[in-house]
């Protein structure tokens, strides 16, 4: 879219160098599915074949990581044979069990370990049939050997999996007896050849030189200062390379938070509450040209790419609070205390086209004003004013009343399905964490402001904290150990994708951190398991084409992910633009059912450098194959052909913003079939049967050629169970044609009548 179109609290250490910060883990993360062996075989923690492309080998430490560490069991003999007689490291005790199937003995190695040998001393009593299973948080097992034919005596076995906890359980005995081990030796990887994870230190992590950390002894001067030389190096610095991110730790602060390009700010408290900042955290439209006039800077149509998150703001008595911006600009967990009111753009005669408010709080009164889209999800308003195409509340405390399309105000009650966005916060201690927000359903307002949100805390010693230059390599042997990803801001460029393989992996941006594949290859995948988080983050195509940029679950997925969907938050797309050449097929492919799209701008550029019909190729911003997919604020921008292709059952958007490509050279190139003028925008396969989207709109601008038309904006099958709520399509400016809404129902966007609405269809 670019038309009207330290820290003195909290360790000292932290202070110096204004508290540059970056990295690894997750305590509370699970393992997903697993392929168990019945044969004397080791495989990796996802089953054979779980990851493809080149991975690291590393040799075995000899240090046992099981010695003296604790140790329980299901069962015992009596009390001289407890559980830590197996890894006390004395042949001469041993572990006992009662005589019976199944049982066993586990270990807490104290931290997610990469184990790459388990030698099992056996007495005369020995399992005939066990596994060996490993977990990172003691509920979740993954099987990592199996046999139904031990020998007993001393076994020495190479094996490859990661977990916190080892567990030996046995299911058949060898002999009348119970179980007996005498010692068990665990080995790790992590001093041999190969990627080397760094651990993380959750007191004084390193987050790199763009993260800044202030504490409530951070002198006021020179908090502003480096607020200042942020705002002003990100202030037109669309796309630059440069990312930042300033963190608040818990305290009360007076600030100006000026917001540029690229760069977020964020309370690290478990509540919004818990940082108090006196005075602004706001974004002008104060630098682009709007219309013919140059010294009209009133556009905040290309205020993209940045967000607030997660604290309190109590501006001066009686001044307002400004948030000028267009899309990828979330401004979410946050809580407006003493403004009058909110304003969405310049206040005056400038642009602005669309926005995010999640689980946030605003005391006072929301003004839209030439906000042309806007969604609300999961947050509590004073009140509300205006409207102008498409604003969107969906389980919103204060929402205006229902009314399409004057005003085109769309109302729903409740978020049936969701997760909010994790975050990092830091403790009483000085520990940094990452919160985890528990799924809820069938909700409205915010997940906070009614008591502590539900959820789970992730140690930062978990994760592995990534800085622009880390190789893949050792990114995803990171992952493979079962560590979660802190992405610190910069620009990765990447000759390998980064693989996803295990359940529960959190992957957090900070800064806007932006992923390039620059091989043609993904950038990112993540397999069919349960509960991964991507949010926060920046994808950035290459010069070599990638057939798809983000895909969720290979092809073919089938698993039910209900009770723990993965989910996508703040994650944008960007193709073309920059200073180098992007290409990719597919942005974002959905395979796996039951995933939450929660804030996602697919955007293939209409601006800026290389950028042209033939440059920056790109057919199809998002395809969904999975079944009972969710989308919640859904920007899809200029692609060439479908721009979103649904292909499963069950889905559900609340909230689309499309705009056509500009840049279609002739009517007879542009085409998805016999009797078709163009693509439509949002397309819903024939072969679909239950689908629904609520408050969507698609609009055109053929700069390129005014003559071009497309046939339709929506276009899906005639059943019963495919229902569309609030659409419009518009003409911006009267640039272009787009023939009917949807299928072959609703008015002609034209220059005669550039705006059509359409309550339902059918």
């Amino acid at each position: 879219m670019s038309r009207s179109r330290r820290l003195s609290a909290i360790p000292v250490a932290l202070l110096l160098a204004s508290a540059f910060v970056v990295a690894p883990g997750g305590d509370n993360a699970q393992a997903g599915p697993q392929t168990t062996q019945s044969t004397q075989a080791a495989q990796g923690p996802q089953g054979p074949q779980a990851e493809s492309g080149p991975r690291a080998t590393q040799a075995c430490d000899s240090t046992n990581v099981a010695q003296n560490r604790p140790a329980t069991a299901s069962s015992i003999e009596n009390g001289g044979t407890p559980a830590s007689a197996a890894v006390d490291g004395n042949p001469g005790t041993r572990w006992s069990s009662a005589f019976a199937d199944p049982q066993w003995l586990q270990v807490d190695l104290g931290s997610t370990q990469a184990i790459c040998q388990v030698v099992l001393s056996w007495e005369s009593a020995y399992g005939r049939a066990f596994e060996i299973r490993v977990s990172d948080n003691g509920t979740s097992w993954s099987t990592i050997y199996s046999t139904t034919s031990s020998t007993g005596g001393t076994q020495t076995l190479d094996v490859a999996g990661s977990g916190r906890y080892l567990r030996i359980h046995g299911t058949q005995r060898a002999t009348s007896w119970g179980y007996s081990l005498w010692e068990v030796t665990v080995r790790t990887s992590d001093g041999g050849p190969g990627p080397v994870v760094p651990p993380t230190d959750p007191r004084n992590p390193d987050f790199g030189p763009n993260v800044y950390v202030f504490g409530p002894g951070t002198p006021q001067a020179e908090m502003q200062n480096r607020l200042n030389i942020i705002s002003a190096r990100q202030h037109t610095n669309q796309f630059g390379s440069e990312r930042y991110a300033t963190l608040f730790q818990p305290g009360t602060y007076t600030a100006d938070v000026n917001l540029g390009f690229f760069t977020q700010v964020a309370g690290l408290g478990l509540s919004p509450d818990d940082v108090n900042l006196h005075g602004h955290v706001r974004v002008e439209a104060d630098w682009l040209q709007q219309g013919d006039d140059p010294n009209n800077l009133g556009n905040a149509t290309q205020n993209f790419w940045r967000s607030a998150e997660n604290l309190a703001v109590t501006t001066p008595p009686g001044q307002i609070e400004r948030w000028a911006v267009s899309q990828a600009a979330p401004y979410r967990r946050m809580h407006l205390k003493g403004a009058p009111e909110i304003q969405l753009w310049n206040g005056g005669d400038g642009w602005a086209s669309g926005g995010l408010f999640a689980d946030t709080k605003i005391d006072g009164r929301v003004v839209s004003g030439s906000q042309q889209q806007w969604f609300s999800r999961n947050s509590e308003f004073g009140s509300w004013a205006g409207s102008v195409w498409n604003m969107v509340f969906l389980g919103v405390n204060g929402a205006p009343p229902p009314h399409f399309p004057n005003p085109s105000h769309t109302v729903v009650g409740q978020t049936p399905v969701v997760r909010e966005k994790p975050f990092l916060y830091i403790d009483a201690t000085g520990s940094y964490h990452v919160f985890v927000p528990a799924l809820r359903q069938n909700t409205s307002g915010t997940s906070w402001s009614n008591g502590p949100a539900a959820g789970s805390s992730i140690s930062l010693s978990e994760f592995y904290v990534v800085k622009p230059g880390a190789p893949v390599a050792t990114i995803n042997a990171a992952l493979a150990q079962g560590k979660h990803l802190l992405l610190t801001p910069g620009v990765y460029h990447l000759d390998d994708t980064i693989r996803v393989t295990r359940a529960n992996t959190v992957v957090l941006g900070l800064g806007l951190a932006t992923l390039q594949p620059d091989t043609g290859m993904a950038a990112l995948t993540v397999a069919d398991v349960d509960g991964v988080k991507l949010a926060g983050f920046l994808v950035d195509a290459g010069p070599v084409n990638s057939p798809v940029l983000i895909e969720v679950g290979p092809a073919g997925s089938a698993a039910n992910h209900a009770a723990n969907p993965t989910s996508l938050h703040d994650v944008f797309v960007r193709i073309g633009g920059g200073p180098q050449i992007g290409k990719a097929t597919v942005s974002l492919r959905v395979n796996s059912n039951n995933v939450i799209g929660d804030h996602l701008w697919l955007w293939r550029a209409d601006h800026g450098s290389a950028v042209g019909w033939d440059v920056n190729t790109a057919a199809t911003g998002l395809v969904v194959n999975g079944n009972d997919v969710t989308m919640y604020g859904l920007f899809v921008e200029h692609y060439q052909q479908y721009e979103t292709l649904w292909n499963g059952n069950g889905g559900r958007t609340y909230f689309y913003q499309n705009e056509m490509p500009y840049d279609v050279p002739n009517q007879a190139g542009w085409s998805s079939g016999p009797g078709a003028l163009g693509w439509a925008a949002y397309k819903v396969a024939d072969s679909v049967s239950t689908h629904q989207a609520w408050g969507v709109g698609v609009y055109s601008f053929f700069q390129t050629n005014p003559s071009i038309v497309a046939s339709r904006g929506f276009e899906v099958p005639d059943k019963p169970g495919v229902r569309f709520h609030n659409l419009l399509t518009v003409s911006l400016g009267g640039v272009g044609t787009i023939n009917r809404i949807i299928n072959n129902t609703g008015g002609t966007s034209n220059t005669a009548t550039q705006v059509n609405y359409l309550p339902s269809y059918p």
